[in-house]
């Protein structure tokens, strides 16, 4: 885990509020056609008229937020859907409650 490209990840007011929205997507993103948000995750449209940017703008926040392994991402036909890696994020706050 690299904890210098997760806070670089976190330290955009946007990237944070996607990833914060990203823990409850039915109540904090319009709903969506294709499958479950809690399994299949968020589709990039969704998240985009949810936070009122670009899409290009919310696409390259969502890879800085893979990259740092933040969200999971998951390609059904031509549609990309995001979800939180609560696995990652429960480890970055143990390591938070334990390093820092």
């Amino acid at each position: 885990m690299d904890l210098l490209e997760i806070f670089k990840a976190l330290s955009n007011r946007t990237r944070l509020e996607i990833l914060q929205r990203l823990k409850d997507p039915v109540k904090n993103f319009p709903p969506q056609d294709e499958g479950d948000v809690h399994t299949v995750g968020v589709c990039v449209s969704s998240i985009q008229e949810g936070v009122g940017l670009s899409q290009s703008t919310v696409s390259d926040y969502l890879a800085t937020l893979q990259r740092a392994g933040l969200v999971e991402v998951q390609r059904i036909g031509q549609w990309t859907y995001y979800k939180r890696n609560e696995e990652a994020i429960s480890t970055l706050a143990k390591l938070i409650g334990k390093d820092l």
